[in-house]
């Protein structure tokens, strides 16, 4: 990650040098937790829609279609059976299959940090001093991106996403807007450019790395509780 990076205006001006944390902009690289978060992620997003129906679902068929024995035809005791035209489907998709994949919040945060270091490491990170677009015209927005002369997809990161940014944002191609405290990496990678904006810089740490330290200070707390209580009881 480079010590400093640029943080330009709406009219692609730089205007400071900012130091990134660490913390969040030079996180080890590991692929393998980034594809097993991502594939848990856009598993769970996953609608179970395909439905067939079995034998025990489909209407009709209670009542045996011929005898037994003496018509010289196969036997059957249902006409909803799997081998006759309009019965059940065996093996089909059904509505019981759970796509869920469950990953650790602190796994699923972490492949965050890694695919924001790759952004950071790729130069295809922008910072921006703030965005203010007047009555949400796109024309404006349009204006902005190509100042910063970005041309591929672009996800924009901010502090407050208003009605006016999603308004000139919607009508633009390849382009999405979201809430720092909503950034994920299947929506990080999804794009090839990322637009952060300054203010949204502390949330994103405060969010996603400080909730992790104090989970772990919280679980330290718990166990020396525990202890506490053990050494008491051996004690009466």
């Amino acid at each position: 990650m480079p010590n400093k990076v640029a943080v330009y205006n709406q009219k692609g001006e730089k205007v400071k040098d900012i130091t990134l944390s660490p913390a969040v902009f030079a996180v080890k690289v590991n692929p393998t937790v980034v594809h097993q978060v991502v594939v848990s992620m856009q598993s769970s997003a996953r609608q179970n829609l395909a439905h067939v129906k079995d034998k025990s679902e489909v209407s009709g068929g209670g009542r045996k279609p011929w005898r037994q024995k003496g018509t010289g035809r196969a036997r059957h005791g249902s006409s909803r059976s799997p081998i006759w035209i309009g019965g059940g489907v065996t093996f089909g998709p059904t509505k019981d299959i759970n796509f869920l994949k469950k990953v650790n919040k602190k796994m699923r945060r972490r492949a965050l940090l890694m695919t924001l270091t790759d952004r950071a490491n790729s130069e295809t990170l922008k910072i921006l001093d703030g965005i203010v677009i007047a009555e949400g015209k796109t024309k404006s927005m349009v204006e902005t991106l190509n100042n910063l002369k970005l041309t591929k997809s672009i996800l924009l990161v901010t502090s407050d996403v208003t009605p006016e940014l999603v308004r000139a944002t919607s009508n633009i191609q390849k382009v999405e807007i979201i809430d720092a405290k909503n950034l994920n990496p299947v929506t990080v990678l999804k794009y090839q450019n990322l637009v952060v904006t300054e203010a949204a810089l502390p949330i994103i740490e405060k969010t996603f790395v400080n909730a992790v330290k104090k989970t772990a200070v919280s679980k330290v707390k718990v166990e020396k509780a525990e202890e506490t209580n053990e050494t008491k009881k051996e004690s009466k």
